[in-house]
């Protein structure tokens, strides 16, 4: 499997992107070559800092002359800058020169150039990002979490085809739940939007659709895919992070403060340390983009190295596991019209 990465990608690249490099290629034998794509001599220099031997036959630099930064706005910037290493990522993919793109940069920039590159797969209208959200009984995760933030009910209705087979193929769930973001359980709760999802989801085959769920659930329930729009799904994993971030902070400024605690702490160390690696996004590394013609991950902008690595990881998965043959079978037995090759394969 080949991955193209895009090593000027996120808030700390790319000495971030080249350590996770280092470590996927160490830690992954499965990848047969992985492509760092940006600023040829900015990549080389950063090589040479961190030790990566460019000698070694399963990794390449890919020249990308541009850059898409942060905070441009996505969709135009692609257009604008045809050779930014988004773009030049994205067309290894289109081309078949690499089996999976991974990015921590620009999130609008990824998602309008694999749509306009890749175009969506069959039966799919709108791509939508899934993000993976520890709670009580696995990895529950948000779909849509920012892709299409102004999403119609029918694209709910492909989020959960999607996110069913992602689970089954990648995670391993048998029989996947899924729930719909409401502000109650209620069947007729929720607004206009998710009153019709509903009525949409409960008569859609092939999925297991456990009705409304509420923001408690996603962490108190069993629950493997919550359907939101992508404005709904951006908001709600942003404030669970900073929620995080502020309780650990918290946490900590209390322990300092009572020489008890302190003792009492470092006797909890390795509970401490198992509970940081459940809840970081580091460890879960990046959020497929399900619905495109091709697999796309793409990670948080304020990767390290490790959510780098494992953001690779969820490629090399997505890829091997064969996830968008089976949205495609699973597609095509909704819309028995819509043409697809694939659709022997079992979701």
């Amino acid at each position: 499997m080949k991955v193209a990465l895009d090593a000027m990608g996120g808030d700390h690249a790319p000495a971030v992107n080249i350590g996770g490099a280092i470590d996927a290629l160490r830690y992954y034998p499965k990848m047969q070559h992985l492509y760092l794509v940006g600023i040829k001599s900015v990549l080389e220099e950063e090589c040479r800092r961190q030790g990566l031997d460019l000698n070694d036959p399963r990794v390449s630099i890919v020249d990308a002359p541009e850059v898409i930064g942060m905070a441009e706005p996505g969709a135009k910037t692609v257009r604008k800058k045809k050779n930014s290493s988004i773009n030049i990522a994205m067309d290894m993919v289109k081309d078949g020169r690499a089996d999976a793109f991974v990015s921590a940069g620009n999130t609008g920039g990824a998602v309008a150039a694999a749509t306009l590159k890749l175009r969506t797969l069959p039966g799919v209208d709108r791509a939508g990002i899934a993000s993976a959200l520890p709670n009580e009984y696995g990895i529950c995760h948000i779909l849509d979490a920012g892709a299409n933030p102004e999403a119609k009910p029918e694209h709910l209705v492909a989020y959960a085809v999607m996110g069913t087979a992602f689970a089954r193929g990648v995670l391993g769930v048998k029989e996947p739940k899924v729930g719909l973001m409401s502000n109650g359980e209620e069947d007729e709760k929720g607004t206009t939007f998710t009153k019709e999802a509903f009525k949409l989801l409960k008569q859609t085959p092939g999925i297991n659709f456990v009705g409304n769920v509420e923001g408690r659930d996603l962490f108190e329930s069993e629950l493997d895919v919550v359907l939101c729009d992508g404005f709904v799904g951006n908001v709600m994993l942003k404030s669970i992070e900073a929620t995080a971030k502020a309780v650990s902070k918290w946490l900590k400024t209390e322990i300092k403060g009572n020489p008890l605690r302190i003792a009492g702490a470092m006797l909890a160390q390795g509970a401490f340390r198992a509970l940081k690696e459940k809840s970081s996004y580091e460890t879960y590394g990046g959020s497929p983009l399900l619905g495109v013609n091709g697999v796309v991950i793409i990670a948080h902008g304020s990767s390290t190295a490790l959510a780098v690595r494992n953001a690779i990881r969820v490629g090399l998965e997505t890829v091997e596991t064969g996830v968008n043959p089976r949205i495609e079978a699973a597609l095509a037995a909704i819309h028995p019209s819509a043409p697809v090759e694939a659709a022997t394969v079992t979701v």
